[in-house]
């Protein structure tokens, strides 16, 4: 049985093969060396990368996005935290709303089933569950090798009001990184359709492990995958206080993730932020 907290993902991996890859994509050192290098000094000697130096290539200011592009000087504020990669695996609990949807589609590949589709406002949003994670048990029942209708077919058979309560592992390589805003309300980064192109000089952005060629997945827990960039700039526009949260995971992984899901799917998607 997988506990709630993050479990030691060598252990995972002993437990669930197929946690050795993501859609079909081996996560081995050389591909890593190959397609993400700046992660390699980052990995331990149990094979988890758990951190990314600073960006060897950095921009002056030149921005199009207008929220953000402009220095954003670190003080010493405790919402200033350094980004972590994760490989985590948590709980999500759903409970099947009144009307008996769950809001959730998957997709099986390579002995695993992956989340495809979040529907706005539904029981599977309000759980936490996020386009591309993968689920490794419902009800403890390990998912391994299971057909996309026997996995829908279990939630069918729930009654409304029932719980079931999911492990997920989280979308490899993902990050968190805490910005803070300068005087003019910008934290030092560019994006363009969606993907993270110019890191400024000594800004909040470059400090605190943002990255080019990352693809950004979430704003304040908020999902902006699949929106448009005058959307996103917007919600980083429209967000209250000082400091905020991107999600962003490599645009190497993000695009395959992407190839391998049904990308028109994409309007239906979850865009709320999350109640916890």
């Amino acid at each position: 049985m997988i506990g709630n907290s993050a479990m030691d993902n060598t252990n995972l991996s002993l437990a669930y093969p197929s946690l050795r890859d993501f859609m079909g994509l081996e996560l081995t050192e050389a591909m890593i060396r190959a397609n993400m290098p700046e992660y390699l000094d980052n990995i331990t000697q149990h094979g988890q990368a758990i951190g990314v130096r600073q960006p060897n290539s950095i921009v002056p200011v030149n921005y199009t996005n207008s929220a953000v592009g402009v220095i954003a000087p670190i003080s010493g504020s405790n919402a200033v935290v350094k980004s972590m990669v994760t490989h985590g695996v948590r709980r999500c609990e759903i409970l099947k709303s009144a009307s008996g949807k769950v809001g959730l589609r998957v997709r099986a590949m390579n002995t695993g089933v992956f989340v495809c589709l979040v529907m706005d406002d539904s029981a599977a949003a309000k759980s936490g569950l996020r386009f591309g994670d993968q689920i490794l048990q419902i009800d403890d029942v390990d998912m391994a090798g299971m057909s996309v209708d026997k996995v829908h077919t279990i939630f069918r058979k729930k009654n409304p009001g029932e719980t079931t309560s999911l492990a997920v592992r989280d979308r490899p390589f993902e990050r968190t990184v805490t910005l803070v805003r300068d005087s003019v309300d910008r934290i030092g980064f560019q994006f363009k359709d969606g993907k993270i192109v110019n890191i400024v000089k000594d800004s909040s952005a470059a400090r605190n492990g943002l990255l080019t060629d990352h693809a950004l997945l979430e704003v304040n827990g908020k999902n902006v995958i699949g929106l448009k960039d005058k959307e996103i700039t917007k919600i980083i526009t429209n967000l209250e206080g000082n400091a905020l949260t991107v999600t962003v995971m490599p645009s190497f992984l993000f695009n395959h993730m992407v190839k391998e899901m049904d990308t028109s799917l994409f309007g239906k998607m979850d865009h709320s932020k999350p109640d916890f």
